[in-house]
């Protein structure tokens, strides 16, 4: 995988502590934009509305991590990176608590745009961040450990959620994110050397790195992939009792985290050399699962079974597509981060959506054929950009 920037801290071994903390801070991250998800039902109960409306504060807070994380990098680009993930954080903290104080549903939704607002500023210094910490020849491997946090965040943090959710109500998760928001806060400070900001290129236009040759096909590729993951996971629990499994929304996304993990370490084994393979495997293992669960929805054994390998598929997909995308722009990478990062998001506020607007018009059993036709689109995408997107040689 193409490295980014130089490493800027001495030695020759990675430094563990400071990159937990960014591990950390993306795990709080992606907890507070997709808690939601397995607590909808109860959420829309508190709220007076529907689940898909409810659902929608996945969406709005997506979109906000969407429109602010090019402008905002831009303006604290100078700042030190320390002080930005710290004010990021204490955003993060404090409209979790919020989200748990409220019971209107239009406060809700304001708190969390502002919310997203807060992640706009850590999603794209993660990478970049783990990067300059690493010695000269790891900055994949930093970079890997540093945005493993997000899956693990999936994967483990939001079935806790659920789970924290049965001993005192939906409230009890989002004080819960507020309190781990804090400790990481408090991790980072003690641990991460404060890097000086650099300004970003202002010559450079997020238009003239979309000419890249391909980074379009990656971020068709990615907003697909991601599209598709968030019309089932956010409306997963409506999906299960579609399904019959009502009540086994916190067993079947602890199955999915399981498997979730796995993958980060098969990523992080192999993806400066087998990237293209990774990617195109994530593809077509997240396919068939999602036919799995259009067809076979009432065998709950190999719903386990195809939300298993969905996790397997899904895990570190965001490090794949973000190397990707680094791979293909080289000395754009800085642009070129920030822009898949706005896509990511983006397709997690369209697949919130566009899952509650099938919902409320087709059904539950309508998010596995929506999700399986775009998934089918990014596999092609992966498998036709062996030239400069996804090249054999990566």
């Amino acid at each position: 995988m193409a490295q980014p920037v130089p490493a800027v801290v001495g030695g020759d071994r990675l430094p563990g502590k400071a990159l937990l903390g960014l591990f950390l801070t993306g795990f709080v991250g992606i907890l507070t934009e997709c808690l939601p998800a397995g607590l909808l039902p109860d959420m829309a109960r508190s709220l007076h509305t529907s689940v898909a409306l409810t659902g929608q504060t996945v969406t709005l807070y997506a979109a906000a991590t969407s429109i602010a994380a090019i402008p905002l990098s831009r303006a604290f680009s100078k700042w030190p990176r320390k002080n930005v993930l710290l004010l990021a954080l204490a955003i993060v903290a404090v409209t979790n608590a919020l989200t748990a104080l409220s019971d209107n549903y239009p406060l809700t939704l304001v708190i969390r745009f502002v919310a997203g607002l807060g992640t706009g500023l850590i999603w794209p210094q993660i990478g970049g961040y783990a990067a300059r910490l690493a010695p000269g020849g790891q900055q994949g491997r930093a970079i890997t450990i540093a945005l493993a946090g997000t899956p693990i965040g999936l994967a483990l943090g939001i079935p806790l959620g659920t789970w924290l959710s049965t001993l005192g109500g939906w409230p009890v998760a989002f004080y819960s994110s507020a309190g781990l928001t804090v400790s990481t806060m408090l991790w980072a400070l003690a641990t991460l050397p404060n890097l000086p900001g650099r300004p970003m290129d202002q010559r450079r236009k997020a238009s003239d790195t979309l000419t890249v040759p391909g980074l379009r096909v990656i971020l068709f590729a990615s907003a697909t992939y991601m599209v598709a993951h968030n019309i089932l996971y956010t409306y997963v629990s409506d999906f299960l009792r579609h399904a019959g499994m009502e009540g086994q929304t916190g067993t079947v996304l602890f199955v999915l985290g399981v498997t979730s993990v796995l993958s980060i370490l098969v990523v992080g084994a192999h993806i400066d050399r087998h990237l293209r393979k990774l990617v195109v495997g994530s593809t077509v293992v997240f396919a068939i699962s999602v036919l799995v669960l259009a067809v076979l929805s009432g065998v709950p054994v190999l719903v386990y079974i195809a939300a298993g390998a969905w996790g397997f598929a899904f895990g570190n997909s965001s490090t794949l597509f973000i190397g990707a995308a680094i791979n293909a722009s080289r000395d754009a990478a800085d642009v070129a981060q920030s822009i898949i990062i706005t896509v990511i998001s983006a397709s997690i506020a369209a697949g919130g959506l566009l899952g509650g607007l099938l919902i409320a018009n087709l059904g539950a059993a309508s998010l596995t054929w929506a999700a399986l036709a775009l998934l089918v689109a990014a596999t092609a995408a992966v498998a036709g950009g062996r030239k400069h997107a996804f090249p054999s040689s990566a």
